[in-house]
């Protein structure tokens, strides 16, 4: 949180000395965001500096909502090109973009991912029902006439049949784009499978999503920064504790962590393509459009970041653990790139 405040902080204080049509100076291509997209970022960005006379692209690991907020600051040198996002830009995003001239913006998705719940390979297998999540991380649980505080301590009290193991999890924290994809389809998927939580969906929405979207304040669920790296790397020093992260993160450690399965399906490339794995997402790179043709070779890395080499199955992305978009979706994005049609404003 601190550093993606400093950055937003940086760029407001540099805008108001910068011209704000694009003058000043800045090395290279400029990307900041998402956690989870930073290692394909990163990736696309060694290649192409590799094969193009550009200087080397500046990729920062802030956090989906850190590196939003540089984004839509402003434009010119001292903001952001691309934002690097596992969620959808939302609305709110969007019009304080639109408020400071940040107007015209493609949004590029470049693939899927699967939120795993995983820990060490060493470890108790978890196999777990939807509601299982919501009865071991919701702050609070159904209990005598409404809600209280939940009082789980091991797997084993959530239901029986699951390890007799303390939970602890670290996961990422707020201004994570993994967080708010955690929320949305971890969190409410595993309220609505809860009896008393389904009910109370149908009768009072906001007091329904209160309770699904609040995570236990005692210690059980640890906010772990923006790198899912060390959350796996704590996994395997931290006995019995499990974490939550992007499937490109298990796919690299597979030799040291494990993943859960979720209503009896296990995330793979074929389970998050398909949509059969229940903890699936997309994600997505921004790119303002008044910085092609202004910053360096800015076009070239779109086109670069969406080629058969990168995106397309078997590309080097997938190497990394990206799940690849079909082809009609991956043409569908190159044409966006070379109309350079601006996004819509999303949905509330």
């Amino acid at each position: 949180m601190i550093r993606s405040l400093s950055v937003a902080v940086a760029a407001l204080a540099c805008l108001s000395a910068c011209d704000q049509g694009g003058g000043g100076t800045r090395e290279g291509i400029w990307a900041a965001g998402s956690s989870t997209v930073f290692p394909f970022t990163t990736r696309v960005a060694e290649n192409f500096s590799r094969a193009n006379d550009f200087a080397m692209p500046r990729v920062e690991s802030l956090g989906t909502g850190g590196g939003i907020q540089a984004f839509c600051q402003g434009i010119g040198p001292a903001t952001p090109d691309i934002a690097n996002a596992s969620r959808r830009m939302k609305a709110s995003e969007f019009d304080m973009c639109a408020a400071n001239g940040v107007t015209d913006i493609i949004e590029i998705r470049i693939g899927y991912d699967g939120l795993v719940i995983a820990n060490a390979r060493n470890g108790a297998s978890y196999d777990l029902q939807a509601s299982d999540i919501y009865l071991a991380l919701a702050k609070q649980v159904p209990g005598g006439s409404g809600f209280v505080t939940n009082p789980n301590t091991t797997w084993s009290q959530v239901r029986a049949g699951l390890p007799d193991v303390r939970i602890l999890v670290y996961g990422p924290p707020p201004t994570s784009g993994t967080r708010d994809s955690w929320l949305e389809l971890g969190m409410t998927p595993a309220a609505k499978a809860v009896p008393a939580l389904a009910a109370l969906a149908e009768r009072d929405e906001d007091a329904f999503e209160a309770l699904a979207h609040t995570l236990r304040e005692d210690g059980v669920w640890v906010d772990s920064g923006e790198n899912d790296n060390a959350i796996v790397q704590t996994l395997t020093r931290t006995p019995g504790a499990v974490g939550v992260f992007g499937y490109s993160f298990l796919e690299q450690n597979s030799d040291t962590v494990k993943a859960a399965t979720v209503n009896g399906v296990a995330p793979n490339f074929e389970t998050i393509a398909s949509g059969a794995y229940p903890i699936s997402r997309s994600m997505f790179i921004y790119v303002k459009v008044a910085h092609i043709g202004v910053t360096p070779g800015l076009d070239l890395f779109m086109i670069e970041y969406l080629s058969d080499a990168a995106s397309g199955k078997g590309g080097y992305l997938q190497d990394r653990g990206l799940v690849t978009l079909p082809e009609p979706e991956l043409v569908a994005q190159r044409a966006a790139v070379r109309a350079r049609t601006p996004m819509t404003r999303p949905g509330e």
